[in-house]
């Protein structure tokens, strides 16, 4: 059993690349897998979490990640980014097969903790995060709720954001709910506290 108490995060690398199962890594580390629109953000969060400015790729084209990325991270545990969703310029073709892959890989995948589902915390959440959310529920997978670029909100306004939020989804409290900010680094502790919680 891996010691989380100490987790050097500078040790963190890209592994691999995957379309499925045949090509995970196969061994027992434990994985937590991140979801969430194109352009939410998941790139920043994953950076800023580990410290570095371009281990994940940021693009200012959404949809550019098209597997699913599995991220070493010392060796104790993985991160797993998943397709952005919601992204009009791809093909309906297309999209399904992401959205096979995606639900082949939180369905199936033994090694999977819990999802860190992302919304952009400055609107309402769409559709398809709704989507997503419920389908994680349904299939009880743990989700830490990640509201994202908290900067562009004035601070005054966050409680009646997270409200708006948290109605929309049909939150269920016993989740968690950070809000966060990879600019400012705001929500960078409370989400690393959830996640070696699943860990």
């Amino acid at each position: 059993m891996a010691d989380f108490s100490y987790l050097n995060t500078h040790r963190a690398e890209i592994l691999l690349s995957a379309a499925g199962k045949s090509q995970y890594p196969q061994d027992a580390l434990p994985e937590i897998a991140l979801a969430g629109r194109s352009n939410v953000g998941k790139s920043s969060f994953i950076n800023c979490l580990l410290g570095r400015k371009n281990l994940a790729r940021t693009s200012s084209k959404p949809g550019k990640t098209q597997l699913l990325n599995f991220y070493n991270i010392d060796d104790k545990c993985r991160f797993v980014d998943v397709p952005g969703y919601g992204y009009a310029k791809v093909s309906k073709k297309e999209r399904a097969r992401w959205g096979r892959m995606i639900e082949e890989y939180l369905t199936e995948r033994e090694n999977l903790r819990a999802v860190v589902s992302l919304i952009d915390f400055r609107h309402d959440p769409t559709a398809d995060d709704v989507q997503m959310y419920e389908f994680l529920k349904y299939y009880d997978i743990p989700v830490i709720l990640v509201a994202t670029k908290a900067d562009k909100v004035p601070q005054g306004k966050w409680s009646k954001h997270e409200a708006a939020v948290k109605k929309k989804l049909g939150f269920d409290h016993t989740d968690d709910f950070i809000i966060f900010s990879a600019v400012k680094a705001i929500g960078l502790n409370e989400a690393w506290d959830m996640i070696l919680k699943h860990l």
